[in-house]
């Protein structure tokens, strides 16, 4: 496993992460301190606007697990990663999102949503 490999791995496990003390340790890891996140639905900055984002999309969609689809791809310092999530091992909603690593840590990520109800699967 490469370390970026390592480090989407700890992005997934941030968003599934339900315990509050545990998702902000996973945050600290793998998010820089200024770190900024948007998709079609929902932006955060910084790690304490990330974690307030990840908890309202847990609050809104309760049960629902994201996992890797794709294997993750890297240039320099640029990942791109494709995800599907849902309750009980279901894909509900899929992505891909690109991000910028500056350190080991996530400074920028854009999310893209691939299908989700409503769109029907790509």
């Amino acid at each position: 496993m490469t370390d970026t490999t390592k480090l989407i791995d700890d992005y997934i496990a941030c968003w599934n992460e339900t315990d509050a003390g545990k998702r902000r340790a996973l945050i600290d890891r793998a998010w820089s301190e200024r770190a900024t996140y948007v998709d079609p639905m929902m932006n955060g900055e910084g790690r304490n606007g990330i974690d307030a984002m990840i908890a309202g999309a847990q609050a809104k969609f309760p049960g629902f697990r994201f996992r890797v689809s794709k294997p993750v791809e890297a240039v320099a310092d640029r990942v791109r990663f494709s995800w599907e999530c849902g309750p009980d091992g279901t894909s509900v909603i899929g992505g891909t999102d690109f991000a910028t690593v500056a350190n080991g840590q996530l400074s920028v990520v854009t999310g893209f949503i691939d299908f989700a109800p409503g769109m029907g699967k790509a």
